[in-house]
């Protein structure tokens, strides 16, 4: 299972996201060193190191966990190709802001001085991703390791506790905010799966981003009906020998990511019902 076609095609926001992440984390992380990275209650209620919040939302504590960390916001750049860059800001903001307030209540009720009790990086964003990741993303494969069941997103998940359990309890506690804040979003608290930002808000991530080595590099427009059969024409796997009939649910997650239905069933009677395949179609077809 990958999350699409590989590159930050169609995902700018996650490709700003990312690179500021890295730069913090060379950056804060050499100078300061990762035990000056973490928050404390020393940090917000006695010095009022308020910058400190900003760099816990994007730089890592660790070179391991940095690895971790950007491969997890590279795989989930299909929510933001699923939903588009504009409502993907508003998951970034709203996931940032919950769990920061969450990890600032639990700092207020520890009263440490002493230790930093939170470990830095982009918790919110990654395990907030996790919620949709479990509801949304299907299951293509399973298969069996010496008797233990396995599927193509466990890797996935793998990469998440790692990163969960990768500072014990100073990192365990700012991914279970993050977890919070995506339950939170899904359930879609005050309308906030409906907000938009301003156009020109949505686009400054996009203008923070490394030019793109294509010459017409734009931003993502719905597809069209004619996509699925553009897509058609230009997948050359062999077809069945009788076609396979494409489920309902399917058919829904690829329309929930804005293809035309038309164009969805079509891909997927041509990847044989494989969502992930039909979304690679889709995407290479818009893309060229």
């Amino acid at each position: 299972m990958n999350g699409g076609p590989s590159g930050f095609n169609n995902a700018p926001v996650t490709k700003a996201f990312v690179i500021a992440s890295a730069l913090f984390t060379v950056f804060f992380g050499i100078r300061g060193g990762p035990s000056k990275l973490g928050l404390s209650y020393q940090d917000i209620f006695e010095k009022f190191r308020i910058w400190k919040l900003i760099i816990s939302n994007f730089a890592f504590s660790s070179t391991p966990e940095l690895l971790f960390g950007l491969y997890l916001l590279y795989y989930f750049r299909v929510f933001e190709r699923q939903i588009g860059s504009n409502k993907y800001s508003v998951f970034i903001l709203f996931s940032g802001f919950v769990s920061l307030t969450l990890q600032i209540i639990l700092l207020s009720l520890f009263k440490d001085p002493t230790a930093n009790l939170l470990t830095s990086g982009p918790y919110a964003l990654i395990f907030a991703s996790f919620v949709p990741f479990y509801l949304d993303i299907p299951v293509s494969k399973r298969f069996n390791v010496f008797g233990v069941h396995f599927s193509d997103k466990s890797f996935i998940y793998l990469a998440g506790v790692q990163l969960l359990l990768s500072s014990w309890k100073r990192s365990m506690f700012p991914g279970l905010c993050g977890i919070i804040a995506g339950s939170l979003y899904r359930l879609n608290i005050f309308g906030i799966r409906k907000a938009k930002l301003p156009e020109f808000m949505a686009s400054f991530f996009s203008r923070l981003s490394l030019p793109s080595l294509s010459s017409h590099s734009q931003a993502p427009r719905r597809p069209s009906p004619n996509l699925g059969r553009q897509a058609v024409r230009s997948y050359r796997a062999p077809m069945p020998s009788s076609s396979i009939e494409p489920s309902e649910e399917a058919i829904a997650t690829l329309v929930s990511m804005g293809f035309d239905q038309n164009a969805a069933r079509q891909a997927l009677v041509h990847a044989r019902n494989d969502v992930n395949a039909a979304t690679n179609i889709l995407l290479e077809a818009h893309s060229h």
